[in-house]
């Protein structure tokens, strides 16, 4: 069998292999006599039987004791109900490496590796799941990964310093994880639907259940749209909420700029910004962000991704499991300044390519057009074909020999990557403003031709 990677977030609890992702849980735990239900099936009850509902048990992993029930001695039984009913799932019983937040004290790793060691799966390796994020994006000197739990926001700081990128340490952002975004959802969209249906969904576990049910369809709905539609059923009857998607965001822009705030602390415009998927996908949130950080908006499947990739850099000849917290950097590609802008004359780009026409780079300002082709003007404008009710689209310069591409607010794609903000340009990069749109290409045109 081949090997899997756990990567332990209780929003988004993730199983993968070389293949991609296998399987993805949540960090719920419904205790009743006689048995224990996680996952899915648990906070499908969240409503139903709040007292018997946890879901702090990853975040507050230890052996303290709780008194709920004589089926529960502590979070770490929680914590290993779930980590069987994974094993089970996903018929493990081989060798596994967990991608753990940075946040994992030394105690709570400890307790993991014991719940590990009563699973069908063998552990052999732990790595720091912010290590994951940055070994295959890393483009500066100093990285912050921000990714998203339950309850919490974690923010890991990692630099890249003579001949390795390492961890340098997290900062925990309580109050702000995606309960506490469901939770002040829960109040918008009950208010909703007593001013738009005069129906409470409160009033009735089950309808409140349905309401929580559906909540996440409102976080991950196509962010183009304007409003966000919510249904419930009551009996024969039908009540639909209506949410405009501004007073959604400014809702929920309170706790987006605690989050900021602290991005704002730890990071600079030299530094490069990674941010889970979990979080990025967000309503709204990107558009927060300060432009001046090198953006980068991560997959789900990357951190599986890089922990296949590096296995023989995590697992111990020794047979020995300790924390991964760093890597050579040549070991996982990054050549010395490679994460720097190449400053050599040979390699300074003079033009950009855009629909079979070179447009020498000086002050380009990218516009938007409704016109079937594209075209530039004497002017530097160039104008592209895509559909976006904005007018201007970004623009490229060149400072010195280094040639820079913002594009503010506007999600774009950038080579493999969708960034926002200020990034540098190097030769054969590609810039699309859509998938459907042509790439702009960054070229060298001999002799300044």
């Amino acid at each position: 069998m081949s090997l899997k990677v756990i990567e332990l977030n209780d929003s988004c609890l993730t199983v993968g292999d070389e293949n991609g992702i296998v399987s993805q849980t949540i960090g719920f735990a419904l205790v009743t006599s006689g048995k224990i239900e996680v996952g899915e099936k648990a906070e499908g009850q969240a409503c139903l039987e709040p007292t018997n509902i946890f879901n702090k048990y990853w975040q507050e992993l230890s052996l303290e004791p709780i008194s709920h029930s004589p089926q529960i001695r502590h979070h770490a039984d929680l914590a290993y109900a779930q980590l069987k009913n994974i094993a089970e799932v996903n018929g493990m019983d081989d060798e596994v490496i967990f991608a753990v937040p940075s946040n994992f004290t030394r105690q709570q790793l400890e307790i993991l590796l014991g719940l590990a060691n009563q699973c069908p799966f063998r552990v052999i390796g732990l790595v720091d799941s912010g290590l994951l994020a940055a070994a295959l994006t890393v483009k500066a000197e100093h990285i912050v990964y921000v990714d998203i739990q339950l309850h919490q926001v974690i923010l890991t700081e990692l630099s890249v310093t003579g001949d390795h990128i390492e961890v340098r340490g997290a900062t925990q952002i309580p109050g702000v994880g995606i309960q506490n975004f469901q939770n002040l959802m829960m109040r918008m969209a009950t208010d909703l639907f007593i001013a738009q249906c005069r129906f409470n969904p409160q009033h009735n576990a089950y309808t409140e259940q349905q309401l929580y049910n559906g909540l996440s369809s409102w976080f991950f709905q196509d962010d183009k749209e304007q409003t966000f539609l919510l249904e419930l059923k009551s009996g024969d009857a039908a009540h639909t909420a209506k949410l405009p998607k501004e007073s959604l965001v400014a809702a929920l822009n309170e706790y987006y700029q605690k989050i900021n705030e602290q991005i704002k602390v730890m990071a600079s415009s030299n530094s490069q910004l990674l941010l889970s998927e979990n979080l990025s996908g967000l309503p709204g949130y990107i558009s927060t962000l300060s432009s001046i950080y090198k953006l980068v908006l991560l997959e789900r499947s990357q951190i599986v991704k890089a922990c296949c990739d590096f296995k023989n850099l995590i697992i111990d000849d020794k047979e020995q499991v300790h924390l991964v917290t760093r890597f050579v950097a040549e070991e996982i590609g990054i050549h010395k300044s490679a994460h720097r802008p190449a400053q050599h004359h040979l390699d300074i780009a003079t033009h950009i390519l855009y629909d079979n026409k070179a447009i020498k780079i000086s002050e380009i300002e990218i516009k938007s057009s409704i016109s079937e082709r594209a075209s530039f003007d004497s002017s530097n404008v160039l104008y592209i074909n895509v559909k976006t009710p904005a007018e201007r689209l970004g623009n490229i310069d060149k400072r010195g020999d280094t040639v820079y591409f913002n594009c503010g607010d506007h999600r774009v794609f950038l080579n493999d990557n969708i960034i926002t903000g200020e990034h540098v340009l190097k030769l054969g990069d590609r810039i699309w403003f859509s998938e459907q749109s042509k790439a702009i290409s960054v070229i060298k045109v001999e002799n300044g031709q």
